[in-house]
């Protein structure tokens, strides 16, 4: 997770250009935002984008985190560039609340001290109609809290890591109080950092398009759709100087010289979000060392970009080639 931003270069400029996200159009958020859709239960997670897609005119939309058919609630849905965030979606962790049904009688004590015991890092097999390889994998559970048992039916909330097979942990919960469960109503409230509280059906969000394209009020679609700023949240951030942010956007890797602040503890390799000062997403890359010798060193690279979200020309190109590829064959400033 994030931690405190520490400070490498004091005497940076502070940016002139950009716009923060909050400040962007209507049409800028449309080509790279986030709606969070209150997926209904019956369409599967590729048909409600779809609907959720054409209710917007979109041509280009993905979804964060399959959900089955018959599971409701929150489906991130990106829109234009931020559908390259996507997988950045799908790695973070869950929660649910679900509806299981044991298939005998149990004590309540008994059922509660059974499902306590699964939490932390447990075992499981993907279910045989599941779209991944089916191999035993680990996964941890955060918090499993019962809210309600009323005779045979469970009722729970669950935070969990990503790829977390919900409906499996019911069955195994039945093995273990020796009865049987199974799922029967699942809902996702939260994803990452999106919760059902800002999430929207899909009436709602072609209700708002329509009224804006008829009416031209767009504060009601303004106000669904998220920068793709959000997607990115649980990220370690490093924030880069105004004067290196064009050469991100051209693909070069990040020289320590080119970083303003950036958040205590990150670990080389870290995938870790390139941002201006402004709260702009710039691309991704992994730390090329970490936090403490970035701030010590006086060259070398600092993030290996490997993706670039921002498009070139967003900011002044203050830079030349030539230093720049002399800056990137330094010796190391950081050897092993």
């Amino acid at each position: 997770m994030p931690g405190r931003l520490v400070i490498k270069d004091p005497d940076a400029v502070p940016d002139r250009w950009g716009v923060r996200p909050s400040d962007r159009t209507l049409g800028e958020l449309l080509r790279g935002g986030v709606i969070i859709l209150d997926k209904p239960r019956g369409p599967t997670s590729h048909q409600a984008t779809a609907w959720a897609r054409d209710a917007l005119g979109m041509e280009k939309a993905g979804h964060g985190g399959t959900l089955d058919p018959y599971v409701s609630g929150v489906l991130p849905i990106t829109l234009g560039k931020a559908v390259r965030l996507t997988d950045v979606v799908l790695s973070s962790d869950k929660e649910y609340v679900c509806l299981m049904r044991l298939h005998g009688d149990r004590p309540e004590a008994r059922v509660r001290e059974v499902m306590s015991r699964f939490v932390g890092k447990i075992y499981q097999l993907p279910p045989v109609r599941s779209a991944v390889k089916r191999q035993l994998r680990i996964r941890t559970i955060h918090e499993l809290e019962v809210l309600d048992i009323s005779g045979r039916d469970v009722l729970f909330r669950i935070h969990c890591d990503a790829g977390t097979y919900v409906r499996t942990l019911c069955v195994d919960v039945g093995d273990v109080l020796g009865c049987g469960a199974s799922m029967t109503e699942l809902r996702r409230t939260r994803s990452g950092r999106m919760t059902e509280a800002r999430a929207h059906t899909l009436q709602e969000i072609r209700d708002a398009y329509v009224f804006w394209q008829q009416y031209g009020h767009g504060e009601y679609l303004r106000d669904m759709i998220l920068p793709l700023e959000v997607l990115v949240e649980p990220l370690p951030k490093v924030i880069v100087k105004a004067t290196a942010v064009d050469a991100v956007c051209h693909g070069a890797d990040l020289a320590v010289k080119g970083v303003h602040m950036l958040d205590e503890g990150i670990r080389k390799n870290a995938l870790v979000a390139m941002m201006t000062a402004r709260g702009e997403l710039v691309g991704l890359g992994r730390m090329a060392t970490s936090t403490d010798r970035v701030l010590s060193a006086r060259s070398g690279v600092a993030v290996e970009t490997t993706r670039v979200i921002m498009d070139p020309g967003h900011y002044p190109r203050m830079w030349r080639y030539s230093t720049d590829l002399e800056e990137l064959r330094s010796p190391d400033p950081f050897p092993e």
